[in-house]
């Protein structure tokens, strides 16, 4: 699968792949879901096109850290409140390329 830009990206793609950097982080929160609840976080990625938020959800919060230069793959565009987010699928994952010194 080909790699996308942030500014290529719209809402409802799906299976896509890209390298990001992570800018922020927030502290996770516990929110309900169907499945009961669940620990989530939102940071916000960038590459050279643009930024977009990242939704991290249970073990991918501790995953990344903010300097990380990460790939997702298996991702998939949503909107929330008129901004575009990235989420990973359960099928998809996050890779870190580079760690934040």
């Amino acid at each position: 699968m080909p790699e996308i830009k942030v500014k290529d990206m719209k809402k409802g793609m799906n299976n896509i792949s890209a390298t990001l950097k992570v800018i922020s982080k927030e502290n996770e929160r516990i929110v309900q879901t169907k499945y009961g609840e669940t620990r989530v976080s939102n940071a916000i990625v960038e590459d050279d096109t643009g930024r977009i938020n990242l939704t991290l959800w249970r073990d991918q919060i501790d995953k990344v850290n903010v300097g990380d230069i990460i790939k997702i793959e298996g991702g998939f565009i949503t909107e929330f409140k008129g901004q575009l987010n990235i989420n990973v699928a359960k099928s998809g994952k996050i890779t870190v390329i580079k760690r934040s010194k």
